[in-house]
């Protein structure tokens, strides 16, 4: 509407100064003046435009993910008008969201000199200071915050964490107080008073503020995490697998939990369910230290010892240096008959604790085992001239509630070998309320559809190689390229990468030469070529509007461009679901979206073989919550081409919001074999919901 708006009056002013010009050659200096007063009011209307226009790019970009390419946006933006501080910020959150977190406090840095009264860019600057462990100068900007906003929940409960990792317990205690007269239902604010309270070794004060916690929402699985550190800590192992059973059923994909649980588990001998425990936590986790690490010494006790070593030798390999893994390991090696690879590992814990008469022992009997008397006798009288050095003490026995002794991950103690291991601190899920969560990858996110396939440079890619996107009129296209193609083909995908800020440009300057080519065009027809191209440019830099403003052309001089439709479909519905998740109330929504309706059953109607047409307009159902219409457009999809991943995974998934969970499990199935590995989560995560 802006452009509609602008051209209006662009045109008006040209159409005044061309009957200037008409009635009076002669006034050349009026003529003169007036075109110079032109020039003066088009160019801040155009420079308005662009920086809007700018502007919104970046921020479809932004709300796609794209974060590099939303940033060369802003940047322009900035040089234009750096006394914006819309720009500012939002560039500093997708700065935030690519790790950079002192470029994203510089940035919101400038916005707040700009406009210091948006409580907003506080939160943002704060929650980036506590990424870089700068709780002091988060507390600032939250408390700063919180005087422009007190009503803001998230602001009091993000200072109160930054002051109990600052071990401010007093100032956490008086805030977390304010916060339960604020707030008194807010149960996170009483675990985390809880928490304070373990963080000062008070479990009595704890546990009361847990059970007030649970009182008020007893489906806080991180609460009953918290709830269960007070019983592991008091040896109180059937009431901590209680409560670690519930936090499990409540958050079923936290391995600490099942790790946790294990222990306890194991020191009531519930030695079969310590050993599920383990399994389940490394499903969730396959890097989880002291998992692989209990579960190994479970095994050995278990007499499981070829897979105990497997376990140790995973330990090993993560932690080269953790020698009582190493004695572990040799003590199986031993067992099992490797005699050498025993003595090896005995040899490396020795060297590194030369009065470990237990190791020197072991390593003796190996030696004899092997023959090798004379090393073996050298070992024997180690151990006894230490033994004969009473300063030194005696050896302790083992008995069985020596086994049942554990120790902290960070503890080195060689006699401790048979010690399960327990974390050096238990750390409960208490999380910083912001909407900015760092990485994308991080976050929690419903069971969403994949998305729609469009015309992009970049090659469909989701690790099958063994399948290509392919389409003939796009083949077709490429096949009769002319000058203006520039080695850049055009090829169908659904999972373009996030483009670096090289291609950025790239892809900026290939716009500019595109432009040229149309400006020298004689007539439209000779640069439809050319526009569908610079379209698929302005789709990749995310500027939807102009691609769909060069589809428009395009179609207007040939409507029988199936790639045409097709590309402004996908556009068009872009901006619709950026305009949706941004609450844009837009008067013409309906029609916007009957446009992507209608453009795609065009396209439909000209390439009734296209696979992706049906792809495309069953993601238009689904979106619309018409899961029969889309089940049957991905049934379409599939027919035409029985290898389209995404069509199985979104049937799947369309099958399951529609109430048909074995349909949907058996699609989804059917898509991790493709090669869209992510469907074995949603398998888990829909087989595992109620």
């Amino acid at each position: 509407m802006m452009l509609r708006a602008m051209t209006g009056v662009a045109g008006s002013m040209l159409r005044m100064g061309l009957r200037a010009l008409a009635s009076s050659v002669a006034r050349g200096k009026r003529l003169a003046v007036t075109w110079l007063l032109l020039l003066a009011v088009l160019s801040p209307l155009r420079a308005q435009y662009n920086t809007d226009r700018l502007m919104l790019s970046g921020e479809v970009a932004l709300h796609y993910e794209d974060y590099v390419l939303s940033i060369q946006y802003f940047n322009q933006v900035i040089v234009l008008k750096p006394y914006l501080y819309r720009p500012w910020q939002y560039r500093g959150i997708a700065k935030f969201c690519l790790e950079d977190f002192s470029g994203a406090v510089h940035d919101v840095s400038q916005a707040i000199r700009l406009n210091p009264y948006i409580d907003g860019l506080y939160d943002l600057r704060a929650i980036s200071q506590v990424r870089q462990n700068k709780y002091s100068e988060a507390i600032a900007d939250y408390t700063r915050a919180i005087r422009l906003n007190p009503d803001q929940r998230n602001y009091w409960f993000n200072r109160v964490l930054c002051r109990m990792n600052n071990k401010d317990y007093k100032q956490a205690h008086l805030d977390l107080d304010t916060i339960v007269s604020k707030w008194s239902k807010f149960a996170n604010a009483y675990s985390l008073n809880a928490e304070v309270y373990l963080k000062e070794k008070d479990t009595t004060e704890a546990a009361k503020w847990l059970d007030k916690s649970l009182a008020i929402d007893p489906y806080d699985g991180d609460s009953w995490s918290t709830r269960s550190y007070i019983s592991l800590a008091r040896h109180e192992w059937r009431d901590a697998d209680k409560f670690l059973s519930k936090a499990i059923h409540l958050k079923p994909k936290v391995a600490g939990n099942y790790v946790n649980r294990a222990l306890a588990r194991y020191n009531y001998n519930n030695l079969r369910g310590a050993m599920a425990d383990y399994d389940m936590a490394l499903d969730l986790d396959p890097n989880n230290f002291i998992a692989h690490y209990n579960r190994g010494q479970l095994r050995m006790q278990l007499g499981d010892d070829n897979r105990a070593i497997s376990d140790f030798d995973y330990v090993i390999h993560m932690e080269p240096h953790d020698y009582l893994a190493i004695f572990n390991r040799a003590l199986l090696h031993d067992r099992t008959g490797n005699l050498r690879a025993a003595i090896r590992d005995y040899s490396t814990v020795i060297a590194q604790f030369p009065n470990f008469w237990t190791g020197l022992s072991y390593r003796a009997k190996a030696y004899r085992r092997l023959g090798m008397t004379a090393k073996a006798e050298m070992d024997e009288f180690r151990i006894f001239k230490a033994q004969m050095n009473k300063h030194l003490g005696i050896q302790p026995r083992w008995s069985k509630n020596k086994r049942r002794e554990m120790r902290k991950r960070s503890e080195i103690d060689p006699e401790k070998y048979t010690s399960l291991v327990v974390p050096d601190e238990n750390t409960t899920g208490q999380e910083y309320k912001s909407a900015f969560r760092g990485k994308v990858q991080n976050r929690t996110v419903d069971v969403e559809f994949m998305p729609m396939y469009a015309l992009s440079f970049f090659k469909y890619n989701n690790g099958v190689n063994s399948y290509q996107a392919f389409d003939r009129d796009v083949e077709a296209f490429n096949t009769a390229a002319t000058h203006e193609a520039a080695g850049h083909k055009i090829y169908v995908t659904c999972n373009p990468p996030q483009l670096t800020e090289a291609q950025s440009q790239a892809f900026f300057h290939l716009a500019d030469s595109l432009t040229a080519i149309i400006e020298k065009a004689p007539r439209v027809a000779s640069a439809r070529r050319p526009l569908m191209r610079r379209a698929v440019v302005y789709s990749v830099v995310q500027d939807f509007d102009a691609a769909i403003s060069d589809l428009t052309v395009v179609l207007q001089s040939d409507t029988l461009s199936v790639m045409a439709y097709w590309q402004r479909a996908v556009c068009q519905h872009l901006i619709n679901e950026f305009d949706r998740t941004h609450g844009v109330q837009v008067a013409d929504a309906a029609a916007r979206m009957l446009r992507v309706r209608v453009d795609l059953d065009r396209a439909i109607a000209l390439a009734p073989q296209n696979a992706y047409l049906y792809y495309d307009r069953a993601n238009l159902y689904a979106s619309q919550g018409e899961y029969t219409n889309a089940i049957d457009d991905y049934t379409r999809a599939i027919s035409l081409d029985a290898y389209l991943a995404e069509a199985y995974f979104n049937r799947g998934v369309a099958y399951v919001k529609n109430g048909n969970r074995s349909a949907g499990i058996s699609d989804l199935s059917r898509a991790g074999e493709l090669g869209i590995y992510n469907a074995y989560s949603v398998i888990k995560q829909v087989s595992t919901s109620k």
